[in-house]
């Protein structure tokens, strides 16, 4: 009988890096301890993207709501690559993104991170490495990066800029924008430019948060009639 080949560690490395580079294949499975129905909650917020331009995400710290969430569904859509179950909205085509925060520091360190991985590591976040196409570096923010062009698979290239609300209303201003990501609360004013942005072209807008501004304008918003359940009528 022919003996096995031994493995080498050449191929035990590169399996390991076709692994890292995919990170999004990680989520969400069918089964075991970490089963897509064990988060209705985030697969509803993906779904409800289908029929709703604006989508809101509030949420406690450390359950998701950046990675799983918001970085998981705009890798879908910068790429075309959706999960056979995927029950959101698609896009056909490449697509313009924006992904916001609060400042460029923390915009580099949490939403960047989540999309592309450490900066020691790129490619080790959710958007796969070999579908980054190329990428402009901010001037002033060491390691943060202001633009980059992702393979959609149409063939073409999506096109993300990360922002942040240190620019004010201004910096929103101006483009036609397929989806926005908005991870933390913005100001009511940028929020309602970056819904601007997308009307003409029929996109979304994105938020996910913690609520530490309590209910704010923009969170009541998203409510029935403006209220918390509950809240009597006055």
């Amino acid at each position: 009988m022919p003996q096995p080949q031994p493995i080498s560690l050449a191929s035990i490395d590169e399996a390991l890096r076709i692994h890292a580079e995919n990170k999004w294949l990680d989520f969400y499975p069918d089964t075991g301890p970490l089963r897509r129905e064990l988060y209705p909650k985030h697969v509803n917020c993906f779904a409800a993207g289908k029929t709703h331009r604006e989508r809101m995400f509030i949420a406690a710290n450390r359950i998701g709501k950046t990675e799983g969430v918001g970085a998981y569904e705009i890798r879908g859509h910068l790429t075309g690559v959706h999960p056979s179950w995927w029950p959101g909205r698609v896009f056909d085509r490449p697509t313009k993104v924006w992904c916001a925060g609060e400042s460029a520091k923390k915009v580099r360190e949490v939403v960047q991170e989540k999309l592309f991985g450490p900066v020691t590591r790129l490619g080790t976040g959710m958007i796969p490495a070999d579908l980054i196409v190329d990428k402009k570096m901010k001037s002033g923010v060491p390691d943060a990066i202001d633009t980059a062009w992702i393979r959609h698979t149409s063939g073409e290239v999506s096109h993300l800029t990360f922002k942040s609300y240190e620019q004010g209303r201004e910096g929103f201003d101006g483009d036609e924008v397929d989806v926005v990501w908005l991870d933390e609360e913005p100001s009511l004013s940028i929020y309602t430019e970056c819904l601007l942005r997308t009307m003409t072209c029929d996109g979304i807008v994105l938020l996910t948060f913690t609520p530490l501004k309590g209910i704010s304008e923009l969170v009541k918003a998203f409510l029935p009639g403006g209220k918390v359940s509950g809240e009597a009528n006055s």
